[in-house]
């Protein structure tokens, strides 16, 4: 799990590192943050959403209902332990695209918040995605389609000067684009007045999905 989520992000920097040297900082710093969101979704967005497919059609979810816990308790525990999964990846893919970039790492500590609210929502789409699909491949088929569409709507890979305007205005409906925001913010420097937009938009997407999640879930009736 670790492995499968460093490679994708890893090979992508390696690709770039080749090409976009010539191309400014700020590219590269758009490459480095593009690709450790790209980590956190492969981490969690997608493995999540396998998990709770998974345990729809095994049965798994009926087993749950059956014990006293609540939904709740379970998605928390679910969306959680995949968080602590990640992190590993995520400082391998941080560290190991500073070097393959060349891109100087300025952290600040304000990313022990930007880390938790950029996974959290993540794993709450995958979740969602998991607790509403109809069978373990759907479910995947929708998780790499939105996790593709997030990566492409908005500033996440590319800088917003060489988007255009369209892909700047649908991005500011996708999470990885605040996520992408946070990450630069927390990892390059400087830190703006961008971060309290990006981390309270973050925020309100972890409580709606996972309020989603809490109804969408079949469960014993309370």
């Amino acid at each position: 799990m670790v492995i499968l989520g460093m490679v994708a992000p890893l090979g992508s920097m390696f690709f770039f590192s080749f090409f976009a040297r010539d191309t400014g900082p700020d590219t590269l710093a758009y490459i480095l943050t593009g690709n450790v969101v790209l980590a956190l979704m492969f981490d969690n967005l997608d493995k999540v959403t396998s998990r709770f497919s998974f345990m729809r059609a095994m049965g798994n979810l009926d087993y749950y209902a059956t014990l006293p816990v609540q939904k709740n308790v379970l998605i928390l525990a679910v969306v959680l332990s995949f968080l602590l999964l990640s992190l590993p990846s995520l400082v391998f893919t941080i560290l190991g695209g500073a070097v393959l970039l060349g891109v100087p790492l300025a952290l600040h500590p304000v990313i022990l918040i930007v880390i938790p609210l950029c996974t959290i929502p993540m794993a709450g789409i995958g979740a969602l995605i998991g607790s509403i699909a109809r069978t373990p491949q759907e479910a995947g088929s929708l998780s790499l389609l939105l996790t593709l569409v997030m990566l492409g709507l908005g500033p996440v890979l590319i800088p917003p000067s060489r988007l255009p305007d369209v892909m700047l205005i649908l991005g500011r409906f996708s999470p990885a684009t605040y996520a992408a925001s946070a990450l630069r913010q927390a990892l390059l420097g400087p830190l703006t007045g961008q971060i309290v937009l990006d981390l309270t938009v973050l925020a309100g997407v972890m409580v709606v999905v996972l309020w989603l999640v809490g109804r969408k879930m079949d469960w014993r009736q309370d």
